[in-house]
């Protein structure tokens, strides 16, 4: 992995089940993010998605791609178009440096209405650290003797 790489689109379906799962699942009871006629009353279309909730989904979405060995180190996401019931959202990666075993991956959300999240993530990777080279003394890799 370098700089520059780009990973694979995640669509990802927004349901009023997930909206509503999320929220519960991390104890965000706020009408908002699971009554239509009370976010309706507050100026929203429908219910929206919780920011620890979109957090969980950048978060399965580099451990998908970087598998269950990574470790999220650091999370920093910012929010924007909210996530509604029917619509669906697509995260982006972009690789933004790697240093040893850890990454800096920049990802995005887009729905149908604009940029649902924005952020970054530092993960590492066991085994993602370069090998070293070749001793050239000895003519063995690593130069053992």
């Amino acid at each position: 992995m370098r700089a520059g790489d780009e990973l694979p689109p995640l669509e990802i379906a927004i349901t009023r089940t997930l909206i509503v799962a999320g929220a519960l699942a991390s104890r965000d009871f706020q009408d908002v993010h699971h009554d239509p006629e009370l976010a309706r009353a507050k100026g929203s279309p429908d219910i929206f998605m919780n920011i620890l909730t979109t957090n969980g989904l950048v978060g399965r979405y580099l451990t998908d791609h970087f598998g269950p060995a990574a470790v999220l180190r650091k999370v920093a996401v910012r929010l924007g178009a909210p996530n509604h019931p029917g619509d669906t959202m697509v995260l982006r990666g972009r690789v933004e440096e790697v240093e040893g075993d850890t990454a800096v991956v920049r990802v995005t959300g887009d729905n149908g209405i604009g940029r649902h999240v924005t952020g970054t993530v530092t993960v590492t990777v066991p085994g993602l650290a370069p090998t070293p080279a070749p001793d050239p003394s000895d003519g063995r890799p690593g130069g053992v003797g």
